[in-house]
C-alpha cells in the first residue's frame, strides 16, 4: 500500500499542546465495526460501553525523564534524549544527541557538578554511546535534572510545564524505561479503573517500554518496506491467563493504546497463542495482516501517516477510519498525545 493512503489534512489548531483539564474529560469517539457508525460521548462514561466479563490490557510502562540539557566542552548547549541503558555496562546509555554539531568521540557534555557524559561511540541515526559520571545515584540525578520527553508536535511557548510532570504518566505507571507515554491511557483515573471493576469490567497489565520507534516517521512511498525497531516488554503469566479466560469464555480482549496490541499480537504470533514471554517486539501492524488477540482497541487520534495510524486502519479498516477521522476534524476533536480518544469495537 502507498504511504498517502493513510495522510490526512488537520489544522494545527487540532493539534492538542496541553492536556484536558481532567483526565476523564477527554471526548470520546465510539466506531463499530460491524455496522460502520460512529456516534459521540467523553470518556468518563467508558464503562456504559463495555459489558462484564470483558478485559481492558493496560500498558503500565513508566516514561523516564529521558531528556537531558546540557554544555559541551565549548560551551554550547547541547539536547540528550536517553534511550536505554546499555547491555555493555553499568554507566553506559544510548542516547539522542542534539547540540547543532555531530559531537566529537571523547568529548564531555556537562549537565550539573558530579554529572556528565563522556561520548563514546556513534551508532548512526544520531545516536550515540554516552558513559555517566557522576556521584550518588544516577537515577537520583536523572529525577532531579532531566524532563518529560513531550513529542515535538507538543508545540509550546516553552518546553515542560509543571503539569507534563503528572499529566505525561498515566495513573498505572509502574514499570520504568519509556522514553515516550503509551498515551492512550491518559485518559484513565483511579476511579474510574474502579467503576469500570465495579461493573464487572476485568483489567489486566503488561509491559512496554515505548521507544522512538513508535514514533518513527513511515519513510518511502511504500508502507510495506518499513521495519519498526525494537521495543522491550514483558508479559506476565498471571495477564497471559486472564486473556486465554477471556477469549475462552468468549468475552472481548481490548487493548489500551497500539503499544499494547503490538506486544500482545508479537507474543501470539512469536509462541503460537498468549503466554508470558519478554523480550523484544518488532511487529509493524498494516492492513491485511490479521488480529490474533484483540477485539476492540482504545486510541487515540494519530499524525498523518504514522505506525499507530496505520495498526488503526488494519484493525477497523482503512475506509471506516478516513471517515471516523474526518468526522472528528469537522467536530474539533483534540488530536494526538494530549488529545482525545476512540473505542473501536
Amino acid at each position: 500500500m502507498e504511504l498517502k493512503e493513510f495522510m490526512y489534512e488537520l489544522p494545527r489548531s487540532l493539534i492538542a499542546a496541553y492536556p484536558s483539564k481532567e483526565r476523564e474529560a477527554a471526548r470520546l469517539m465510539i466506531v463499530r465495526r460491524d455496522t460502520g457508525e460512529f456516534f459521540h460521548s467523553d470518556f468518563s462514561s467508558l464503562s456504559e460501553f463495555l459489558r462484564p466479563g470483558e478485559l481492558l490490557v493496560l500498558n503500565d510502562t513508566r516514561v523516564l525523564p529521558a531528556r537531558l540539557r546540557g554544555k559541551k566542552e565549548s560551551g554550547g548547549r547541547v539536547e540528550v534524549l536517553l534511550l536505554e541503558p546499555s547491555p555493555d555496562g553499568p554507566h553506559l546509555w544510548i542516547a539522542l544527541v542534539d547540540g547543532g554539531k555531530k559531537p566529537h568521540l571523547g568529548s564531555r557534555i556537562f549537565f550539573a557538578d558530579g554529572f556528565s557524559a563522556k561520548v563514546i561511540g556513534e551508532m548512526g541515526k544520531g545516536r550515540y554511546g554516552l558513559m555517566f559520571q557522576h556521584e550518588g545515584d544516577f537515577m537520583d540525578h536523572l529525577i532531579k535534572l532531566g524532563e518529560p520527553p513531550l513529542p515535538p508536535y507538543v508545540h509550546r511557548t516553552r518546553n515542560v510545564d509543571a503539569c507534563d510532570w503528572e499529566r505525561y504518566q498515566t495513573v498505572y505507571a509502574a514499570s520504568p524505561g519509556a522514553i515516550a507515554a503509551p498515551t492512550a491511557g491518559f485518559h484513565f483515573t483511579r476511579q474510574l479503573l474502579e467503576e469500570l471493576v465495579a461493573r464487572g469490567v476485568e483489567t489486566t497489565f503488561l509491559t512496554l517500554h515505548v521507544g522512538p520507534g513508535t514514533f518513527q516517521p513511515v519513510r518511502g512511498e511504500v508502507v510495506e518496506r518499513h521495519r519498526m525497531e525494537g521495543e522491550r516488554y514483558s508479559l506476565k503469566a498471571e495477564a497471559a491467563e486472564k486473556i486465554n479466560q477471556a477469549k475462552k469464555n468468549g468475552k472481548k480482549v481490548i487493548a489500551v493504546g497500539s503499544t499494547t496490541t503490538r506486544a500482545l499480537e508479537w507474543v501470539a504470533r512469536r509462541k503460537g497463542r498468549v503466554e508470558a514471554d519478554e523480550g523484544i517486539a518488532r511487529l509493524f501492524i498494516r492492513p491485511g495482516d490479521s488480529f490474533r488477540v484483540i477485539d476492540g482497541l482504545i486510541t487515540n487520534f494519530h499524525l498523518p501517516g504514522s505506525t499507530p495510524l496505520i495498526l488503526v486502519a488494519a484493525f477497523a479498516g482503512l475506509d471506516l477510519v478516513r471517515r471516523a477521522y474526518e468526522e472528528a476534524v469537522r467536530s474539533r476533536y483534540r488530536f494526538y498525545s494530549y488529545g482525545d480518544a476512540m473505542l473501536i469495537l
